[in-house]
């Protein structure tokens, strides 16, 4: 059974009318088991006689994790979301999860999409790192041809781990760069282990060709997002938020071509900001940075993408004309082909000049 997406709160039209959802847009920062519908994870809990803990099963959803940016708060999210991995246990669920993703990515105007694994995660379940990753491959494939939105996957690695470990996964994405890998990433909480230990496996993916796309800058301060760039050579850094609250990291990241992944509903809901209003996107856009806006985990957190536009609209006070700018830095920081990025940023281009009408957001299934 297919399920409708998950949306909270506002994420239609604001004070100029524009709809949000019809605006081109690529989608930059999200998991793969995080891009999981509610009712899907629910379904499969059901299907596979998963035993779901209250904050996941419903009653309480979207989850509460205000005190995730201390570390016992974060031990509960990780908690949270290895239990929603643990629901993936055929061929066909992945396939499904990867289809729900891209319609609803459709649904939110987003014509391409980076999606975020750590195949080492589901490794145990698919036969194996390699299995793993080319299953995900022939799902994002498949679910790109039906749904028509673009998908590149990224492989990340824990940074829980050994960096051994990392080097691993970094020949992992080496082989299957330019057949669907386009990045290598790092994720989980950026307060354990060093940055420069993982230099070694970052090296192995660039010279392969691919983005380096590190987590940095979240949980952490603008230290992290400095050695993301110093010691990691990132193309993009994974949240990197922190970076507002130095000048001089601000101007070393607005004289370069490196764009910050920020997702406002997640550093919320992770308690790193208490309410929208406090994070600080505008200042960031102000100094010139590239940004584009993700959703990161909508399971647990309850938002799509779509929403953090909204967000930025009706809690940051940004105009029509910053939002379409962001929507052109998500396309510009992205690795979607030529014609792929043509096509959004003309479509950018329509949706702010008012040529891109509520009847051609319905047509396309893009209407609020």
């Amino acid at each position: 059974m297919t399920t409708g997406p998950t949306t909270t709160g506002p994420t239609t039209t604001g004070p100029t009318g524009r709809p949000l959802r019809s605006l081109p847009k690529a989608h930059l920062h999200l998991h793969l088991t995080g891009a999981m519908r509610h009712a899907t994870l629910v379904e499969l809990a059901a299907t596979h006689r998963v035993q779901l803990p209250a904050a996941l099963a419903g009653g309480d959803w979207p989850v509460r994790l205000t005190g995730a940016s201390d570390e016992r708060g974060w031990f509960r999210f990780q908690r949270l979301y290895d239990i929603a991995r643990s629901v993936l246990r055929t061929e066909d669920d992945v396939r499904r999860l990867l289809r729900e993703t891209a319609e609803d990515e459709a649904g939110d105007g987003s014509g391409w999409l980076e999606i975020q694994v750590d195949p080492s995660g589901y490794a145990g379940r698919f036969g194996g790192l390699t299995a793993t990753v080319e299953l995900v491959l022939d799902a994002a494939a498949h679910a790109a041809a039906v749904t028509g939105v673009g998908i590149g996957v990224i492989i990340a690695a824990n940074r829980t781990k050994h960096p051994l470990e990392a080097r691993t996964l970094a020949r992992l994405a080496a082989q299957y760069a330019g057949r669907g890998v386009i990045g290598f990433g790092l994720s989980n909480d950026e307060r354990r282990g060093s940055t420069a230990d993982f230099g070694p496996a970052f090296r192995i993916a660039t010279r392969a060709g691919l983005l380096s796309v590190p987590h940095g800058g979240e949980l952490l301060g603008p230290a992290n997002v400095a050695a993301c760039l110093d010691e990691l050579h990132a193309d993009r850094v994974g949240h990197g938020i922190a970076a507002a609250e130095d000048p001089g990291l601000e101007r070393r990241l607005a004289a370069g071509p490196v764009t910050l992944e920020v997702c406002p509903s997640s550093n919320v809901a992770l308690g790193v900001f208490g309410k929208p209003a406090d994070v600080p996107l505008p200042r960031l856009l102000e100094a010139g940075i590239q940004v584009a806006l993700g959703a990161d985990d909508p399971l647990l957190f309850g938002s799509r993408l779509t929403a953090q536009y909204d967000l930025a609209r009706n809690a940051l006070g940004l105009g029509d004309g910053e939002l379409a700018e962001l929507a052109r830095m998500s396309v510009r920081g992205s690795v979607a082909p030529d014609d792929v990025r043509t096509r959004l940023l003309t479509g950018i281009d329509a949706w702010l000049d008012g040529q891109w009408s509520e009847r051609d957001a319905d047509e396309h299934g893009l209407g609020d």
